[in-house]
């Protein structure tokens, strides 16, 4: 038995662009409760959010991002912002990635330092981006931008990409196209 029209519409509702990124920011959220919580597996949450965190970024700039930049009432200077603070989400995940065992001072002090950088690009994002596009680019093409970034991310998972080797490549890269 088939799916009504009206099944399907939320179906594909689910699947659009802004849908899927609001569904990773409330995870990434999750996470970083999970990685505050003394009885939770930290170094695990930990894992998680750094692979989440690098393929949705990833999947972002490769798919959505460049997208938007082609639409006249998406400001490009919010979506170069939304680079800018991708790249300094991962150099705070880098230095949580370093700062040894869950629980330490150091780890805590650098926790802490990700989820204001990762909180404040969210709320950002959602309050600019997110709705600039869904005012701005029609249900069928943010439907496109869904799957495409569903694929960019998926990829992107399959290849761990949160292990601190990549992120410090990620990172490193980040600096020498920035100058830095």
């Amino acid at each position: 038995m088939g799916n009504s029209p009206a099944e399907q519409g939320k179906q594909e509702d689910a699947d659009e662009v802004v849908e899927l990124i609001l569904r990773d920011h409330r995870a990434m959220e999750d996470l970083f409760r999970e990685m505050r919580s003394v009885d939770a597996d930290r170094a695990a949450a930990l894992h998680r959010l750094a692979d989440l965190l690098i393929a949705h970024a990833e999947a972002e700039e490769t798919e959505v991002y460049p997208a938007l930049r082609r639409y006249r009432n998406v400001d490009d200077e919010e979506v170069e912002h939304g680079v800018e603070e991708h790249a300094e989400g991962n150099e705070a995940l880098l230095e949580l990635l370093e700062a040894g065992a869950p629980g330490s001072d150091d780890w805590d002090e650098k926790l802490e330092a990700l989820v204001q950088a990762v909180n404040h690009h969210l709320d950002e994002e959602e309050r600019s981006l997110i709705n600039d596009t869904r005012e701005n680019v029609s249900s069928g093409r943010r439907a496109e931008l869904g799957r495409a970034f569903a694929r960019a991310r998926r990829d992107q998972l399959a290849s761990a990409p949160g292990r601190l080797e990549n992120v410090r490549r990620i990172v490193e890269e980040a600096g020498a196209s920035s100058g830095s």
